[in-house]
């Protein structure tokens, strides 16, 4: 079997992330991917984050129609906030795998030129096979020195996913449920009906959790 992991906050997911996982699907003949909708994550702390219950009910709509797509809880928020590694969430996952399982990361070239930074950045390119996703804006940045060295040492192999021109983001998509504009293009229908029905990103609400 093949597993991808694609994580993030997705505060809201939207189609871009769909689309990246659709991508992934037909590129790399993967049978599931999960979508792990980060409790606490580390590069996040400054800002406020919506509900973590909010964020996967959101990512549950979006995976309900298509079977490969997975909803996972691997990074629910933990007892006193603890902050979510992705290294520690693929040495999970990994203990749990057959033998003949492949296990890959979902990852935009966005977050993948801040890779250097992350915990344990080394012995996660040693756990699991990269899908660096593009993004509209990136494709000529250049990987930063630390991560291309480890690479070259490591002869590890990225997987590059091309072609995703989705421009969709999820500061734009708040911002525009703020102004109560219309979130259909951006999101699934029932992701945008959820997000209007709960009030989320309204400048009143403070269901948030940090």
């Amino acid at each position: 079997m093949k597993i991808a992991l694609f994580g993030g906050t997705f505060d809201p997911i939207h189609v871009g992330h769909l689309k990246a996982a659709a991508a992934a699907v037909r590129g790399f003949s993967l049978d599931r991917v999960l979508f792990v909708p980060s409790g606490h994550p580390p590069h996040k702390t400054r800002e406020p984050l919506t509900a973590f219950d909010h964020r996967y009910s959101m990512v549950s709509l979006a995976c309900a129609g298509n079977p490969r797509f997975i909803p996972s809880l691997l990074e629910a928020p933990r007892p006193g906030n603890k902050v979510c590694y992705s290294v520690d969430t693929v040495r999970r996952v990994r203990r749990n795998l057959k033998p003949n399982d492949k296990l890959y990361f979902l990852i935009g070239i966005d977050a993948f030129l801040d890779f250097h930074t992350w915990r344990s950045w080394r012995r996660l390119l040693q756990l699991v096979n990269f899908i660096v996703v593009s993004r509209p804006g990136f494709a000529r940045k250049p990987i930063p020195e630390p991560t291309r060295k480890e690479l070259a040492a490591t002869k590890t192999t990225l997987h590059y996913l091309n072609g995703i021109r989705e421009t969709a983001s999820a500061r734009a998509i708040r911002q525009a449920a703020r102004r109560s504009g219309s979130l259909t293009k951006w999101v699934p229908g029932p992701v945008a009906e959820y997000i209007r029905k709960a009030r989320l990103y309204s400048p009143k609400r403070a269901e948030f959790s940090r």
